[in-house]
């Protein structure tokens, strides 16, 4: 089976609360398994990043629904090809709370990326950066 991911970067509309982000988390990772699709969400409070990989007709569906989802704007593709393997085993999310925000999002989302290539790694990382607590 060939493989297809699509990186994506967006921005919230409006402000998305904890019980959202978590009622995203569970409808996405539910349409996911069924459509054998992997990745990983970030949502940093502004942005939402992601990575979706799998089956290349499913990546594409789900990629054109995210895109007229009318809880953000800003759509940017930031990559889409052909890969060999999964950088991700099953879905992932990481989500910080703007109201509190954890000074462990890093660690968390340097967790979950531990099979990702550089360029990935790159991506996550640097937005996982962009929301840091002050101290």
């Amino acid at each position: 089976m060939s493989l297809h991911q699509i990186m994506y970067i967006s921005t919230v509309v409006d402000t998305v609360t904890p019980q959202e982000c978590a009622a995203i988390a569970r409808q996405s990772a539910a349409n996911n398994q069924r459509d054998d699709v992997t990745g990983l969400l970030l949502f940093n409070s502004r942005r939402f990043l992601q990575v979706l990989e799998g089956p290349k007709d499913a990546v594409e569906r789900i990629f054109t629904r995210v895109y007229g989802d009318p809880r953000h704007r800003a759509v940017v593709k930031l990559r889409e090809g052909a890969i060999d393997t999964r950088e991700f085993g099953q879905w992932a999310m990481a989500y910080d709370d703007p109201a509190r925000p954890s000074h462990a999002l890093k660690d968390k989302v340097a967790a979950l990326l531990e099979r990702a290539g550089p360029s990935t790694r790159a991506h996550f990382m640097g937005s996982a950066d962009l929301h840091r607590p002050v101290a």
